[in-house]
């Protein structure tokens, strides 16, 4: 006989012994199925078969065990009886991991009488199939989810949604006709988001990810999909993805500046504030009645040493929010921190003639900040930042009254 004959006689005879039914899975069916069903017992026996015969066949029967519970639970939910969806849903997950087990057991190939590699069961994924459409099309792992949810258990809920949404993906649901049966609508896209959201209660930072970025390029919830990514490459300190997440969406969503200000504030953040200003410039292109951002781009420009740009900031902040403190201070600055450099120019000046020129020109320009910061104390009187300097000029000016009225002030904020 022929080495092939040989191997093919092997597994031929092997496959015909699991063919039969093993006992304990008779004893675990006739369990399940009786008017009083014991599922532990059942359970039990299966579990028994399957350390001795890990067969596609006993696994199959293994996930009819929680079938037949889901089925259960169902039936006594339509008598108004109440079901018990925590045991409704154990049992669908515990069903769907048996039945990859079994679909993958019976794919493996094996040689048929003539010598041709076949799976070893190749009736079994029809009938795996149909099990699991029928718990997609019911929803079961989706009720599940939502009763883990509402229970705070987000990870459990992640699982549940994540395995209702892979059914469609299985290798055993690929036939067409199937996939009609499956749609990838709205209905689907929609549980999928949920899937994501649940990862990220749950802070499964990497799993949110992965769904995520399936969803990042669509029309569902496409805005908060792409904050949530965001969020999560943050929370992973993922600059280089956090941050294209973020141009990305500027590019995509320019009505949204909730994108635009938070890559503006990475940028400024990270000490690129030349690339903060470009980027600022787009957000006051788009909408430039924000007072906000000329404050900002105001605060940059006067750090990258542009002051006349600085002060057109300030005033355009102004002009749209009078009110706005921090840019009535902003004026005062610019011109506190210019006379600063010029004290500091003057100390390096040797003749005495220059020397006091240099000195008069320093303190024309220290009062130019004084009702800038005179002004911004009367906006924010709370500010002691404003009252600091005031005091400092005061006292630069002799300005006594005011300078114990600074100080007496501060001493009581």
């Amino acid at each position: 006989m022929k080495k092939s004959l040989i191997l093919a006689a092997i597994v031929l005879m092997s496959a015909g012994c699991f063919a039969q039914k093993n006992p304990l899975v008779k004893k675990a069916k006739s369990l399940m199925n009786s008017e009083t069903p014991d599922f532990r017992a059942a359970r039990d026996f299966v579990e028994e078969a399957l350390v001795a015969e890990p067969t596609a066949e006993n696994y199959y029967w293994a996930g009819m065990i929680g079938y037949k519970e889901v089925q259960r639970e169902n039936y006594n939910q339509m008598l108004g009886q109440g079901a018990d969806v925590a045991a409704a849903g154990l049992a669908c997950e515990e069903s769907y991991k048996y039945w990859l087990k079994a679909d993958e057991l019976a794919q493996v190939l094996v040689l048929d009488k003539k010598g041709n590699q076949v799976p070893t069961d190749p009736k079994m994924r029809g009938k795996l199939a149909k099990m699991m459409l029928e718990y997609y099309q019911n929803q079961e792992l989706v009720k599940y989810g939502i009763h883990l949810n509402e229970s705070r258990d987000y990870a459990g809920a992640y699982a549940a949604f994540k395995m209702h949404i892979s059914i469609p993906d299985l290798d055993m649901m690929q036939d067409l006709k199937l996939q009609k049966e499956m749609p990838r609508d709205t209905t689907y896209t929609q549980y999928k988001y949920y899937t994501a959201i649940f990862a990220v209660q749950a802070e499964m930072h990497d799993e949110a990810i992965a769904v995520l970025k399936q969803l990042k390029d669509g029309d569902y919830e496409a805005i908060a999909v792409n904050q949530f990514l965001y969020q999560e490459y943050l929370a992973l300190k993922d600059t280089a993805n956090f941050v294209e997440t973020l141009q990305n969406a500027v590019a995509r969503f320019p009505q949204e500046p909730w994108f635009l200000q938070n890559l503006i504030n990475f940028y400024i953040f990270s000490g690129q504030e030349q690339t903060a200003i470009d980027y600022l410039a787009q957000a006051i292109e788009r909408e430039p009645n924000v007072a906000q951002y000329h404050l900002i781009k105001g605060n940059l420009e006067e750090n990258q040493g542009n002051y006349e740009v600085a002060l057109v900031e300030f005033d355009k902040a102004l002009a749209l929010d009078p009110t706005m403190a921090d840019a009535m201070a902003g004026k005062g600055r610019v011109y506190y921190n210019q006379a600063v450099k010029l004290n500091e120019a003057a100390a390096l000046i040797s003749d005495n003639k220059a020397y006091k020129k240099a000195l008069d020109e320093m303190n024309e320009v220290f009062k130019k900040s004084l009702p800038f910061f005179e002004k911004a104390h009367e906006m924010a009187p709370d500010d002691r930042s404003y009252l600091q300097t005031l005091k400092a000029l005061y006292y630069r000016f002799g300005m006594d009254d005011k300078y114990r009225e600074a100080s007496e002030k501060l001493s009581n904020l």
